[in-house]
């Protein structure tokens, strides 16, 4: 099969990932029921005949939007761990190492953990903070980075990403010893959650989403170069410097965007990077958006696994993710070795 053709199929599974993520729940909605209710509201085509109309509020306004939500971030990860993998020459790496996730729990906990609001965005406080501190964090790794090391080294950048990801996360445990009776909520937003996030939270990850895929695929050329070594790729003519940094950045626009709608949560960014190699190779053209393919699903799934094992409550998705993950991590490691 060619890549372009394994891409489309990636793409129509995925579809049918989210139209099965919308149906699935506790009160189970048929497939065919679903996808007349979604073409409905997109293009005020008629529900099927005696269609209820709780079934079209339940698909439409909660799993429907959830469903997209939980894509569009598990395959911005994806992308992003991609980049990273690529970029730094580690298959272990991920966006964690520049402490993204770090930088937007922070961001995250002082807003939970103090109640600040602001006047203007309100109930957006909570994510809008999240971002800023994750992509602050990554300014001040790649800041650092370069003081010390002029040509911005991956070893170099690994250790201060490291460093930073250990010093926020000693701030985030002072300030939870300090305000224990948020703990619970703190530790359930690290864990990662798509519950009772609807058109409003995927309207915001949109942005971030477009933002960081254009960028990305702005540099796939120059990324497949990299890949060969830093002394080939300036011999070529290509800035590794310049280009290391805005891959970064792009990159955690895309994880910090999801940090801080969503949480934390881990170990996409690991596993479908190395799925998508499997698949198609390693011309990153195709690797980003089949990555994307695979992280979205995986978390669609893992969602719907998260609110219907222990129905009608619910698991933080991160739990099942880092179920799934730890072992993968483990069977990449002992593989190279």
């Amino acid at each position: 099969m060619k890549k372009g053709s394994k891409i489309a199929a990636g793409g129509l599974i995925s579809l049918a990932i989210v139209c099965a993520g919308a149906s699935l729940g506790s009160s189970s909605i048929s497939p065919g029921d679903t996808v007349r209710i979604i073409l409905h509201k997109i293009f005020t085509l008629p529900p099927a005949e005696g269609t209820d109309p709780k079934n079209i509020t339940i698909v439409w306004n909660l799993r429907f939007p959830r469903a997209l939500l939980a894509f569009m971030a598990g395959g911005c990860l994806s992308m992003s761990g991609a980049v990273f993998q690529s970029v730094l020459k580690n298959q272990l790496a991920s966006p964690h190492i520049l402490g993204v996730s770090a930088g937007a729990s922070l961001g995250a906990g002082l807003i939970i953990l103090t109640g600040f609001s602001l006047p203007v965005v309100g109930g957006y406080t909570l994510p809008l903070a999240g971002f800023i501190f994750s992509l602050l964090t990554v300014f001040l790794v790649l800041g650092f980075s370069s003081r010390l090391d002029t040509t911005l080294s991956n070893n170099t950048i690994i250790l201060f990403g490291m460093v930073f990801s250990l010093f926020v996360n000693a701030i985030l445990t002072t300030l939870s010893a300090l305000y224990r009776e948020e703990l619970k909520n703190l530790l359930y937003w690290q864990m990662g959650s798509f519950a009772l996030k609807g058109w409003t939270y995927a309207g915001l990850m949109f942005p971030f989403f477009i933002l960081g895929a254009l960028g990305l695929f702005r540099y796939t050329r120059e990324m497949d170069i990299l890949t060969f070594g830093e002394e080939q790729a300036k011999s070529i003519g290509v800035d590794t410097r310049s280009v290391r940094r805005k891959l970064l950045v792009y990159s955690a626009i895309l994880t910090g965007g999801t940090a801080a709608l969503s949480g934390a949560i881990g170990f996409v960014d690991l596993i479908a990077p190395h799925l998508a190699r499997k698949i198609i190779g390693s011309n990153h053209a195709y690797v980003l958006p089949l990555a994307f393919f695979i992280g979205g699903s995986l978390l669609v799934v893992t969602d719907l696994v998260a609110r219907t094992i222990v129905s009608p409550s619910e698991l933080p998705v991160g739990a099942i993710t880092a179920i799934i993950g730890a072992p993968f991590f483990a069977w990449v490691y002992f593989k190279r070795r």
